[in-house]
């Protein structure tokens, strides 16, 4: 057996309704790649308690006690769904984003909810989920709940969208895609944008430009689409603005990943500015790959 695949899809909970989006995605990627299940809850406090103070033990207790249950509750969910799926639960006591960073070691993904319990502002992306694009070891999923438009996690959608950029930084987000696609039966767009700055559009001959970042492109799907022959490929070539045209193409896609940072980053560097835009940005399921050191 691949030891690969015996590592599980780690997802964080808590109570929060974008958690839920995110423990159902979650239980259908293990699924998919046959991998187990980790559902994994948080209990922390940086006070500590005692006679006198604001945080007693018995608030720790009843805290211990009711993610206990989030848990339970979450994993006889997870049994009633998908019945052949091994699932483990773990309470962590520890901060979120630094257990979920630990935990992204030993895993294939990490899967988020966009916004937890004490985050505020409308489609913006909580701490954890924020830190953990940053720093996890592993790809990371972030998913976002909908209100007035529900992710019909059933419903076939077009593709799996990619950003491009030509860079070695672009690899693993090109691996992750062509990996979700054909677990999915779904096709590639791939995104390449012409420049990332305003500074190069006084470039006139675009023929010739495009014609060099058209091979580019090519050159960084080739030997992926020869690994996947069962996944269709359409290449996309637009002028800058990588995040505008990627949250566009991702608007009815099935999911969209980019790599943690782009043109000019470096192994172990934080969020490059186009993720750093499209985490708090985009409406469906968002993949950050991580470049680690």
């Amino acid at each position: 057996m691949n030891a690969h695949r015996t590592l599980p899809v780690v997802v964080g909970i808590d109570a929060s309704r974008s958690s839920h989006e995110a423990l159902r995605w979650a239980a259908g990627d293990a699924e998919r790649r046959g991998a187990p299940l980790s559902i994994v809850h948080a209990v922390f406090t940086p006070l500590a308690y005692g006679p006198g103070l604001s945080f007693t033990k018995p608030d720790f207790d009843r805290l211990e006690a009711e993610g206990a249950e989030l848990l339970s509750r979450a994993a006889r969910n997870v049994s009633e769904t998908s019945p052949e799926l091994e699932v483990r639960t773990e309470l962590v006591r520890a901060p979120r984003a630094p257990a979920l960073i630990d935990k992204s070691k030993d895993a294939q993904m990490v899967v988020i909810g966009s916004r937890g319990l004490g985050a505020i502002g409308r489609g913006l992306v909580g701490s954890v989920g924020s830190s953990l694009a940053r720093h996890a070891h592993r790809p990371v999923a972030v998913l976002h709940y909908r209100a007035n438009d529900p992710w019909n996690l059933s419903r076939p959608r077009r593709a799996v969208v990619v950003g491009v950029d030509g860079s070695e930084n672009s690899l693993p987000a090109i691996e992750v895609a062509f990996e979700e696609a054909s677990m999915r039966s779904s096709k590639i767009i791939a995104v390449h944008s012409w420049a990332d700055d305003g500074r190069f559009l006084h470039v006139g001959d675009w023929d010739a430009v495009a014609n060099t970042e058209e091979a580019l492109l090519a050159e960084s799907l080739a030997g992926y689409a020869e690994r996947y022959p069962d996944v269709p490929v359409e290449k996309i070539i637009v002028k800058n603005n990588p995040a505008r045209h990627l949250r566009d193409f991702s608007d009815d896609a099935e999911l969209l990943v980019v790599g943690s940072h782009g043109r000019g980053g470096f192994a172990g560097m934080t969020l490059g500015s186009t993720s750093q835009e499209l985490l708090h940005s985009v409406t469906c399921p968002l993949i950050i790959a991580r470049t680690t050191a």
